[in-house]
């Protein structure tokens, strides 16, 4: 379980929790900020811990959809007081960023 601590494995497990099965491109898509390259590492590390599955379809072109394994959905809970915590504080950080652009504007306009 060494896995769940690094960098990007808790916003992938977050999103296959919200999301159920996603493909690759679909989880690209939910975390824009992770590189194509990261994201394989990620998912090839984690399903090798065994808290992704990885479902191959023989089809043209190739379908493979990722999914929480059992053993990982215990932590489904966990996992979604987790997003509700991190929305929270990006609430809290764009209201922080906000408040500063607005303060840093204000002292920038002169006054005649």
């Amino acid at each position: 379980m060494g896995d769940i601590r690094k960098r990007w494995s808790l916003h992938i497990l977050k999103n296959l929790s919200t999301n159920g099965t996603v493909r690759f491109n679909e989880l690209k898509r939910l975390i824009p900020e992770i590189s194509s390259t990261v994201l394989s590492q990620k998912l090839l590390e984690l399903e090798r811990e065994g808290l992704i599955s990885k479902k191959i379809y023989s089809e043209i072109p190739v379908r493979v959809e990722y999914s929480l394994t059992l053993r990982t959905k215990e932590l489904e809970t966990i996992l979604q007081q987790l997003s509700v915590w991190i929305n929270k504080w990006k609430v809290y950080e764009k209201r922080k960023e906000i408040k500063s652009m607005t303060t840093t504007m204000s002292k920038s306009v002169p006054t005649s």
